[in-house]
């Protein structure tokens, strides 16, 4: 087996999200969490990719200066959103409100291809002075099966639409009503762990499969 490296910067997870947090354990990577807390209203005329860039960017930028007196430097901070949009391109599917509201959608998606978009920022915090960032939206196209009523009904009743945007988990029970995905899948998750893999090498200087738990 290849030997490791130290990670030699402080990674900071800008998230509460359990599923983004088991993504980058699975990258052989120890890290802190800091939750940030910015106001997720989309802005006029705003689309869905402009969003999540945007708001993948600001919950960085929210927890600089607290990342900056609660750690070493330097620092990694990571941060993403990721929204669903139904297949019209244009609705933004959150969590369901209600179970009549879950039912909906998955009304709404079935046998059809929506769009799922991450945006996620990589900001690197040096010295006080200095921070260098890198934002990426990553998009994915995912096809819902055909859902007879009473499937849908039974899916409900597992519980597991009503944390999830979009009313279904990709990585839970809700992976058997995926026809198919077109891009990363770890995307539809929350993360996609290969482009961020790419461009936390390139930033760090760090070699994929060298990290270590810090």
């Amino acid at each position: 087996m290849r030997s490791k490296k130290n990670f030699s910067f402080k990674l900071v997870l800008a998230s509460g999200s359990p599923r983004r947090a088991e993504l980058l354990k699975q990258l052989g990577l120890d890290f802190s969490i800091l939750l940030p807390e910015i106001d997720e209203t989309p802005l006029p005329g705003e689309g869905p990719r402009q969003l999540v860039r945007r708001l993948s960017r600001e919950k960085a930028q929210s927890l600089e200066q607290r990342a900056r007196k609660e750690y070493s430097h330097p620092i990694v901070l990571i941060s993403a959103d990721t929204i669903v949009v139904a297949p019209n391109g244009k609705t933004i599917l959150g969590k369901p409100t209600s179970e009549q509201h879950a039912r909906k959608m998955l009304k709404m998606l079935s046998g059809k291809t929506h769009t799922v978009f991450t945006g996620y920022t990589i900001q690197i915090l040096q010295d006080r002075d200095q921070a260098k960032r890198l934002t990426r939206v990553i998009q994915s196209k995912v096809k819902i099966l055909k859902l007879p009523s009473e499937l849908i009904e039974s899916y409900l009743k597992t519980g597991e639409p009503f944390d999830k945007a979009g009313s279904y988990g990709a990585q839970g029970i809700g992976a058997s009503l995926i026809e198919k995905i077109h891009g990363s899948f770890t995307n539809v998750v929350g993360l996609p762990v290969s482009h961020l893999s790419v461009d936390l090498e390139e930033m760090t200087g760090m070699k994929r499969l060298q990290w270590k738990m810090r």
